[in-house]
């Protein structure tokens, strides 16, 4: 399949229209909700706070959640199309692939046995399950004479998470406090989040990008295959340790911040491929932006669902990607 943009001029102009989308996709979070606002009053609330419902609206809660959701989702479109590329497999998710349930399951345990609460202690309990996950499926996925396969490595990935899910189940059907406090990070939200938890991992989550743009070049030539890499004079294992790291990272982030959401990871590189092509080096900055407007315009849906609640934003990412998995397993669209 070609690419929709196929040259420089066409991409970076892409790219200009994708950050226009993001600011517009901030705005409509910021302004548009249960209680109906402007932009001049999201302003004001910063300028000339007042107290009023509104500002108090737009202060603490839609301008923390509009940022959020907009690293969260850059992290999980980012993550994607590295683990994607990473394993191959072009239905690679962190959700499918255990990796958000490992994190999360980590996290239930340290809640119902440690009584943790920090978010400090959540990203590093996170990173963590997400290693130890990752780990079990490439060693599955990776069992028999023929290796390392897309089609086990899901199969392994759907094991684990199903394994995964049971088990912070039981946890929390056993421990009713620990449900009380996970219950709702686990169905994935980013609402009623400071930005103060933002600031705890966004150290973490910058150095990601940062690494997964530096990485890109080297991942195009991991494609090509391991022995043309080596052959190139790659270090492949390197590589492939270093992007390992960069996909935990933003698991681990993203989950210590807004509970695991899967789709938005396998989703993303898709709709990269359709517009630049399979070049890692221009999908990993568009991956970023439509990662973010995808989780945005996501959290937006959700006010307007269940209006005057609210969808987790979890379930409305899984009402997106499910559909879009089943079509891309049944197409075995890699994209290309």
């Amino acid at each position: 399949m070609q690419p929709v943009l196929r040259h420089a001029g066409g991409k970076l102009a892409g790219l200009t229209i994708a950050v226009l989308l993001l600011v517009c996709a901030l705005y409509a979070s910021i302004v548009y909700g249960v209680i109906g606002t402007s932009w001049k009053t999201a302003i004001d609330a910063y300028l000339h706070f007042d107290g009023s419902n509104e500002h108090i609206a737009i202060k603490q809660l839609r301008v923390p959640r509009a940022l959020i959701a907009a690293a969260v989702g850059a992290s999980l479109g980012i993550a994607g199309t590295i683990l994607q590329a990473l394993t191959k497999n072009p239905l690679a998710d962190l959700g499918l692939m255990g990796i958000n349930s490992g994190a999360g399951l980590a996290i239930v345990c340290a809640v119902s046995f440690f009584s943790v609460s920090s978010l400090a202690d959540y990203t590093w309990i996170a990173f963590i399950g997400a290693v130890g996950s990752g780990i079990v499926v490439y060693i599955l996925g990776s069992a028999g004479r023929d290796g390392l396969s897309p089609l086990k490595v899901t199969l392994a990935g759907a094991a684990v998470t199903a394994l995964a899910s049971s088990m912070i189940h039981a946890l929390l059907l056993v421990d009713k406090r620990g449900m009380e406090e996970v219950l709702y990070w686990l169905a994935g939200s980013v609402q009623g989040r400071s930005l103060t938890l933002l600031g705890d991992v966004f150290p973490f989550m910058a150095a990601a990008w940062i690494g997964a743009i530096a990485i890109s070049a080297p991942m195009n030539t991991l494609l090509l295959g391991d022995d043309v890499a080596k052959g190139l004079g790659q270090r492949t294992l390197l590589v492939k340790a270093v992007a390992g790291a960069i996909v935990m990272t933003l698991c681990a982030t993203s989950v210590a911040v807004a509970g695991p959401i899967a789709f938005i990871g396998l989703v993303t590189p898709h709709i990269c491929r359709y517009l630049v092509g399979g070049d890692i080096r221009w999908m990993t900055p568009f991956s970023a932006l439509v990662g973010a407007i995808l989780l945005i315009a996501a959290d937006i849906a959700g006010r307007f669902v269940a209006m005057p609640g609210e969808m987790p934003i979890g379930v409305m990412t899984a009402l997106i990607g499910t559909p879009f998995f089943i079509y891309a397993a049944r197409k075995g669209w890699s994209g290309k």
